[in-house]
């Protein structure tokens, strides 16, 4: 029975999901995210599916495989010499492209000529993108590969290596006998057991005529037989070479069933043969089509079809070992086929000869490209005779792409067309890397752009014509299709980004280098300058509150877009509510969990109508709010400044709650204060990214609180008390989905800075850098405290009796507090408030009186600026995103090993294949110390291209470890992001190594894909699988 028609249960190995990891990136952390394998793969470390991201611990190998025991010197003889040819290849599949995502993995393949330099191994290995990659050899020598040839359809391509590199072994090559593939032969696979090691399993053939096995969306093969055999091959095994006792390979190892059964199918030789004499012979290996994808039925089921006893006894006597013949599984659209096949037709005669083998119509179709078939097929009983164009295959196989905003771009391929059964050309663009200013909301791949911005878009090269006549920042009608759902036509309206990502960009294989060389296809369309535009809010009728209603004209909304990720923040897209607190000046105060970070694009939208760009003015870096400028002669609206109240809310007061819902909607309650309390924003301990500490939340007794992000509470005049906001939490270590909690703050906790920036100045804050909680009075005549100190806090505030207790002290801190140390005052002021901590923000040293191990003390406390907590710089090196460890990691880390921190890394990178990790530190390269960005910077340009150069590492955990790594500056220069209120877009980007390929804005296109909304080829400091 065909894989397809099994339950879920047994599908191929590849498509076992990966196990996210609850715990911190390991040390050496090299992510074995499928430890079951891509058609029977090596190892994957990263398959996306994004994103989502985004990292994982190594996850647990496949079970142990039994070795199989040589039981004659022949076979010993055979595995000894076979064993010496087979390679160990670890590969990066550095773009998503087609049906693959970006991917680092291992896998096996075999040298087929030694003398040239060809190696055989799986089409899934090499990829139908860009492939970066060595082979090592038994003897452990090393050697770069590349790609000369992967067939369209049929599993199986061609790496060569320079023969010369291997200094220590004589290479010989193995010799490709399909012929010898029998049912009955014992067989040997010999390739890696999950990538680690060299596995040597036996197994015997048991079928040769089973159809592809069907693993699912993806890559699969079709139209060729293959042969089935128990061997219970493993993760790294793909492109195993398959050899009989005399040392012969008889088949190509490909896939296998994930069920435990211990079955695996290999694909025949035959073509892969044949593709090999081509190449080496200097020809190109030509492919033929008639875009119809056949199975291999039996006998019974082409009598149901309409196979007349006619057909059935000339087949038989003509091929007596056959049990069945070829039957129209799908017949593609606008083929040479269409019209004339149909689905359910047997296939009788090729050009006059009875046809029942896959390989003899391969035969008959490749050395027929562009000329003329006779076929003969039997439908319901009756015989047709047709005349088909026999079409190239390789000229509907994309052998380029596009990166433009962000995003990448192909025509529609032949797999993709053949799995969803559409035609090969002018049905959209193909997404296969929806990202920037084509993140399509739903699915994170298999989107078609029908058109932009009113034009269609057919067709890859129609596509850039009308890109490149698109402005930075145009907003533009776009519409699509999924693979999955062409019924329906979505439409959106996108933000074109030509500033982040300015370049387009062609990206077109060459399979004489194995590189894909980048053409510039021009420089973007400066954006149009804005003009005025007039809106009016909606009038929402409310006679009980009509003063509370009127706050409409106060709310906008806030879309912000991080072109790359920093700090840890799991999002590249965050859209919230922000209420306007100067409509004079155009300020607007919204929730950082909108906002992380000022490498974004702002735009605020008024009255759901006019839409103009933001700039973020002041980030608080305690207290999770953001305010953003906006110029307000863009906007003629009835705008009206929030009246933010100047006294505390209490609990027990009646309040109205008025907030926008999940639908974007203004809905109102009115409610009751239940509780004002010290909250702690719990940590994320596998992704350290910005929360609020030191709070003073305020909870409702209203249903809509959770589900509103955004919101005020206010009293029936009209005046704001309190904001209401989105807190960024931690991950969950279960479905490894971020929390966000809904809490209230107080106004005249942010009145301090709203009248500073009013008046033209930018705060500059001064912090404690500790944690504190609250500690009852039970808890603290336990650690100390006199009864004087006690009845203190009672008479002076009566309504919380509680003091603060330090609970963590950030990394770096010399001086003042301590873990444990209990605060009574600050400059004479008895602290039993959030708020009362306030008095550190204009002071360079406080004098505190605390408790120390239950000893009263006078201490002075230094306050640390906080114009240094915000990320002003970061590196994207070989893949690894870099910049100095953020506020989050100083607040949860004990010591700061060094100023470069890993935050995030790409899939498909020399940073994921050499397994640098999220949250690691980087403290030397080839033993120079690099303990801050501009060191490691001087020391990474001096490393070659495509050399391995050693890095030390720290764990987030304080392990130390040692990185070897090669360097890529093709597809992965360095790229850096140095803040510069000078520049445009208050950022400058700089290339240190030559940009002649084009890809810095290629890394942007792969930083764009975040696991959470639906990409996965950029990490933050995570160990989970993209949502």
């Amino acid at each position: 029975m065909d894989l397809a028609s099994h339950t879920q249960d047994s599908r191929n190995k590849r498509k076992e999901a990966p196990n996210p990891s609850s715990e911190r990136p390991a040390k050496q952390a090299r992510a074995l995210l499928e430890p079951v394998y891509v058609n029977g793969s090596g190892s994957s470390m990263g398959s996306e599916a994004n994103g989502t991201d985004m990292d994982y611990e190594p996850a647990p190998l496949s079970p142990l495989l039994q070795l199989a025991t040589p039981d004659s010197a022949e076979w010993q003889a055979t595995i000894t010499k076979v064993v010496k040819n087979v390679v160990s290849i670890h590969f990066c599949q550095t773009f998503a492209f087609d049906t693959d995502s970006a991917v680092a993995s291992e896998a096996t393949g075999f040298v087929v000529d030694a003398e040239k330099g060809y190696i055989l191994t799986n089409r899934h290995v090499v990829g139908a993108g860009p492939f970066w990659g060595y082979c090592i050899f038994d003897n452990h020598e090393e050697c770069d590969v590349y790609p000369v040839y992967r067939d369209p359809v049929h599993d199986f391509g061609i790496l060569r290596f320079d023969p010369r590199k291997i200094k220590y072994m004589n290479i010989t090559s193995l010799q490709l006998k399909p012929d010898l593939a029998r049912v009955g032969v014992e067989i040997r696979v010999v390739g890696n057991d999950a990538g680690e090691k060299l596995s040597i399993l036996s197994g015997v053939i048991s079928r040769l005529d089973r159809n592809a096995p069907d693993y699912g969306e993806g890559y699969c093969d079709f139209n060729t037989n293959y042969i089935q055999a128990a061997a219970a091959a493993s993760g790294g095994s793909s492109g195993s070479p398959v050899v009989n006792v005399d040392g012969y390979v008889v088949a190509l190892q490909a896939g296998g069933r994930a069920d435990g059964a211990a079955t695996d199918y290999f694909l025949p030789l035959d073509r892969p043969k044949r593709a090999l004499e081509c190449i080496q012979n200097g020809v190109l290996v030509p492919r033929g089509t008639i875009q119809v994808q056949w199975l291999l039925k039996p006998f019974d089921e082409c009598r149901r079809l309409g196979l007349t006893s006619r057909w059935e006894e000339e087949t038989r006597k003509q091929f007596p070992e056959e049990t069945g013949m070829l039957v129209a599984e799908a017949v593609l659209p606008k083929g040479p086929a269409d019209k004339k096949i149909e689905e359910g037709d047997i296939l009788i005669k090729v050009n006059g000869n009875l046809l029942t083998k896959f390989v003899e119509l391969d035969d008959i179709l490749d050395s027929h490209v562009d000329h003329k078939i006779q076929v003969l097929v039997q439908r319901g009983g009756e015989d047709l005779n047709l005349e088909l164009d026999v079409g190239d295959l390789h000229a509907i196989t994309p052998d380029n792409f596009l990166t433009v905003a962000g995003a990448s771009f192909h025509d529609i391929s032949y797999q993709q067309a053949r799995l969803y059964a559409i035609a090969t050309k002018d049905v959209g663009v193909y997404v296969c890397e929806s990202a920037g200013s084509f993140r399509f909301d739903g699915s994170e791949s298999g989107w078609l752009i029908q058109s932009v911005d009113d034009k269609d878009t057919p067709n890859l090269e129609t596509f850039i014509n009308v890109m490149k006549g698109i402005p930075d920042r145009a907003r533009v009608v776009v519409t699509y299709k999924h693979l999955r759902d062409l019924h329906t036509l979505n439409t959106s309206i996108n933000t074109i980004d030509r500033h982040w990502s300015r370049k387009m960009r062609l990206a077109k294989r060459n399979d004489t280098t194995g590189l894909w060389d980048f053409a510039d296809l021009g420089d973007p369309i400066p954006a149009v300058p804005p003009v005025p535009r007039r809106a009016n809010f909606i009038r929402m009728e409310n006679k009980y509150y009509p003063k509370v209603v009127e706050i409409v004209q106060s709310f906008v909304r806030i879309s912000a877009t991080m072109p790359i990720k920093l700090d840890g923040f799991p999002k590249t897209r965050k859209i919230g509510h922000g209420l306007v607190i100067d409509a004079e000046k155009g300020l607007v105060i919204v929730s950082r969990a909108v906002v992380p970070y000022d490498l974004c694009d702002i735009t605020v939208t008024f009255a759901e109508s006019v839409i103009v760009d933001g700039k973020v003015v002041f980030m608080h870096p305690l207290q999770n709010y953001v305010i953003i400028q906006y110029d307000p002669s863009l906007v003629k609206a009835p705008i009206k400044s929030a009246k933010l109240a100047t006294e505390f809310i209490k609990q027990g007061d009646e309040i109205i709650f008025f907030g926008f819902n999940q639908n974007s909607r203004p809905v109102l309650a009115k409610t009751v204060v239940t509780d004002i309390t010290t909250v702690a924003i719990p940590a994320s301990a596998q992704t350290p990214r910005y929360r609020a500490i030191n709070l003073d939340a305020i909870t409702v007794d209203t249903g809509l609180a959770g589900q509103c992000g955004s919101g005020v509470l206010m009293t029936e005049d009209g005046t704001v008390h309190a904001l209401w906001l989105t807190y960024l939490g931690e991950r969950n270590s279960h479905n490894s989905k971020d929390m966000e909690y809904h809490l209230g703050m107080a106004t005249p906790m942010i009145l301090p800075i709203v009248d500073q920036i009013r008046k033209g100045i930018k705060p500059n804050l001064r912090i404690l850098n500790v944690e504190t909680h609250t500690v009852q009075m039970h808890q603290v005549r336990t650690m100390g405290v006199s009864e004087e100190w006690i009845e203190r806090v009672e008479n002076e505030d009566p309504e919380r009796h509680q003091l603060f207790m330090v609970r963590k002290v950030d990394s770096g801190h010399e001086g003042g507090f301590n873990e444990g140390d209990v605060i009574l005052t600050m400059n004479g002021k008895l602290i039993t408030r959030v708020s009362d901590l306030d008095i550190m923000y204009e002071n360079d040293v406080l004098d505190a009186v605390i408790i120390r191990k239950h000893k009263e003390m006078h201490i002075k406390v230094p306050t640390v600026p906080t114009k240094d907590l915000e990320t002003d710089r970061a590196v994207l090196f070989c893949g690894a995103i870099l910049h100095r460890p953020h506020h989050a990691v100083r607040q949860q880390i004990s010591k700061v090993h060094s100023d470069v921190y890993v935050s995030g890394r790409m899939r498909g990178s020399p940073a994921y294949m050499y397994g640098l990790a999220p949250t690691n530190f980087i403290t030397h390269i080839n033993g120079v110390p690099t303990p801050d960005l501009t060191a490691f910077i001087r020391e990474a340009i001096k490393i070659p291209d495509n050399t391995y150069f050693r890095m030390k590492v720290m764990t987030f955990d304080n392990v130390p470890w040692v990185a070897s790594m090669k360097k890529n500056e093709h597809y992965f220069p360095t790229l850096e992001y140095v803040k510069d209120p000078s520049e445009e877009l208050g950022w400058k980007q700089i290339v240190h190594e030559s940009d002649s390929t084009g890809t810095s804005d290629v890394q942007a296109a792969m930083m764009d894909v975040g696991p959470v909304e639906g990409g996965a080829d950029i990490e933050p400091e995570a160990d989970s699988q993209a949502a």
